[in-house]
């Protein structure tokens, strides 16, 4: 790590954190509190991802829907009408869509392997803006001057890394420039993602294997085809494996690269200042 003990982090003159965990347990939160303080740099993979690495493929799938339509496709064809995605921090929405959910297309779904498909393209953006944090670490600094930089990932950043690998490269580049902190949340918070998920299911990427695990096992527990699945049923089935699955996985990040700081915890900071002591405990903690 780069700050081994609390006094490291607190005598630190540019502080570098990385926040990972479950969407929605407070990433963002953090991180927009870092940022409205005017000295930290908010570096987000997920609008690194919709911007720099996916935008075309987002906006390429709206002209293609909008392509169907006659009275849309003369003002394309005519160049007439723009078409982009509107990202920003707060509204992620277009990444999602785009990913989509696999299943009947009267529901909505896509074709499972086109749903794959997509999903590859997800783990190579993502796997590419993780590993730009480096460059925008340098960038905030020396065209910002900003003296602190937070990187606010996604939550399946723990689906591409393996952390039992001391020369995994995407662990290795993040904890060479970053403090890792996972915010781990109880089995309430889990309960409640789970009810937040269930009443606004979104898509998700997932590691391969376990997709296809699942899509398997879905398929047969239900005695469904691949075009008689209702897709918002399948993904919210998927959630809350998801979550088990993906929990040791953090937890081997922060036990082998990083370190934990509870999700209650978390949401008690107010201020960056609040934020530098939750961190210098959890130092002192982790010895």
């Amino acid at each position: 790590m780069i700050y081994n003990t609390a006094q490291d982090w607190l005598s630190a003159p540019r502080k570098r954190i990385l926040f990972f965990g479950m969407s929605g347990l407070g990433k963002t939160h953090l991180s927009n509190i870092l940022r409205t303080q005017g000295d930290w740099f908010h570096y987000s993979v997920d609008y690194r991802i919709g911007t720099r690495y996916m935008g075309e493929l987002i906006a390429d799938n709206a002209k293609r829907e909008a392509m169907k339509v006659p009275f849309l496709r003369d003002l394309l064809m005519s160049d007439s009408i723009y078409i982009g995605s509107n990202i920003t921090f707060d509204n992620l929405n277009p990444v999602s869509t785009y990913l989509g959910k696999p299943g009947d297309p009267a529901k909505g779904g896509l074709p499972f392997a086109e749903y794959t498909h997509r999903q590859a393209q997800f783990r190579h953006a993502e796997e590419a803006a993780l590993l730009d944090t480096a460059d925008f670490i340098d960038r905030a600094q020396a065209l910002y001057q900003y003296p602190h930089f937070v990187c606010d990932t996604g939550g399946s950043i723990c689906e591409w890394v393996n952390p039992d690998d001391p020369t995994d490269p995407i662990l290795s580049a993040l904890s060479d420039q970053c403090l890792m902190i996972w915010i781990e949340g109880t089995e309430a918070h889990t309960s409640d993602l789970i009810r937040r998920f269930d009443k606004a299911p979104k898509p998700m990427a997932y590691q391969p294997e376990f997709l296809s695990r699942v899509w398997a096992q879905y398929l047969s527990e239900n005695n469904v085809s691949e075009n008689d699945v209702d897709p918002d049923a399948f993904i919210r089935w998927t959630y809350a494996q998801a979550l088990a699955h993906r929990q040791p996985r953090y937890k081997a990040m922060a036990d082998i690269w990083g370190l934990t700081v509870s999700a209650h915890d978390v949401g008690l900071v107010r201020s960056a200042d609040d934020l530098t002591a939750l961190v210098a405990r959890a130092l002192e903690m982790r010895g």
